[in-house]
């Protein structure tokens, strides 16, 4: 029996049920990834947002109240108030924490309930009830947090890159995504715009020759890539050969937790990298960026936003934003969580393999009892320096 093949085969018809690999970008509580990246400090707002006003919060799935009491100190409490749930969004805040809108139950920023008014003498059992909490630290305009097992708690790192200021220059933290390419809050998995890191090819399709020019024609040169590990993560050197006889040479990072370690992709600096990006993974479906760089004028890295036709993301119509795609349409587009099982990689996506299988490598060393790269209980440790920047030669 002789069997053809029809001119019709593979169609859509064909395709198996699509699948994503969970373990890598779940984050809730009691996942792989979300118990890995619990191991570290994430940045959950800017310093701004903790004030008299409680905040609503959303960070690797849990819903918080960020609030700042009356003697300064900011503090990060589980939603729903210990006594009957309702929500401490409705709090009032005073010198000594958060004040529940229900039955007045009095919580400091490290959850010990300090007063119960409708009980005898303020609550003479107050001792034994704890609101959830979460340690956070101020630094470089932003409020991280540290929401995983108390026992294995690392300090709140510093980097060479947001310390070493030159005359004139301070540090300026931002919360609207900067390099997300859209809105503050991007609707899909936190892992498709962090691979997106490493993957400096996309820069001369997406951002140059597809879209148009939308940094500087340098970016446009198709680069020769080499691809590495480094103590944290997964660094990425694009050489590109201008036709002025000059080599630039851009070297990026992928830095586990979740840190972009980006130099300007408008060659606005020449040397080591002047800002650091946190993907914060809202959700499953959800993320956000924060950021903190050295700038010398006020305002600096929220001008470094993208426009394409003089209009800022927002502002294009959706004719626009189909002509002239950028990194939002191309990784929400993908899905709110990428088919992993529909990629076919290519030798240009060894930077994301790299990621993928680093971050393997340190779900098992947390599963079996360890504790993951880039983190250190040691108060005295040095800035951490990267190699990331823009260099001429």
């Amino acid at each position: 029996m002789t069997t053809t093949t029809s001119p019709d085969a593979g169609t859509a018809y064909e395709r198996k049920p699509a699948t994503y690999n969970a373990t890598l970008t779940q984050v809730g509580r009691g996942t792989p990834m979300g118990e890995l990246l619990r191991r570290y400090w994430h940045p959950i707002g800017v310093s701004a947002d903790a004030s008299e006003v409680p905040r609503q919060v959303r960070a690797l799935g849990e819903d918080l109240i960020l609030f700042r009491d009356g003697q300064g100190r900011p503090g990060l409490l589980y939603q729903h108030c210990a006594h009957r749930g309702t929500s401490l969004y409705y709090g009032r805040v005073e010198d000594g924490g958060i004040r529940c809108c229900y039955h007045g139950w009095l919580f400091d920023v490290q959850g010990h309930c300090a007063d119960q008014p409708c009980e005898p003498q303020g609550g003479l059992s107050r001792d034994r009830i704890r609101q959830p909490w979460y340690p956070v630290e101020e630094r470089y305009g932003l409020i991280f947090a540290y929401m995983g097992p108390p026992g294995r708690k690392p300090v709140l790192p510093r980097y060479a890159a947001l310390e070493d200021l030159a005359e004139g220059e301070f540090i300026e933290a931002n919360d609207q995504s900067i390099g997300g390419g859209g809105p503050p809050i991007i609707p899909c998995n936190w892992l498709q715009h962090f691979e997106n890191v490493v993957d400096p090819f996309h820069v001369a399709i997406l951002h140059s020759s597809f879209s148009g020019t939308q940094f500087v024609p340098q970016m446009g040169v198709m680069p020769e890539v080499t691809f590495d590990y480094t103590d944290a993560g997964v660094s990425a050197t694009a050489v590109r050969r201008l036709d002025d006889g000059k080599t630039l040479r851009r070297v990026g990072e992928a830095a586990l937790p979740t840190l972009r370690v980006i130099p300007s992709p408008r060659l606005a600096y020449y040397g080591t990298v002047e800002s650091l990006g946190w993907v914060l993974p809202i959700d499953d479906t959800s993320f956000r960026i924060y950021t903190a760089g050295r700038v010398r004028r006020e305002g600096d890295i929220a001008r470094s936003r993208s426009r394409m036709n003089g209009k800022l993301w927002e502002e294009l119509t959706e004719a626009e934003h189909q002509r002239m795609p950028g990194d939002y349409e191309a990784q929400v587009s993908q899905g709110v969580i990428a088919w992993h099982s529909e990629e076919n990689l290519a030798t240009s996506d060894r930077g994301l393999v790299l990621l993928r299988r680093m971050f393997k490598q340190q779900l098992d060393v947390v599963a079996a009892g360890g504790d993951p790269v880039g983190v250190s209980f040691d108060q005295d440790a040095p800035p951490i320096v990267f190699a990331a920047g823009n260099f001429l030669e």
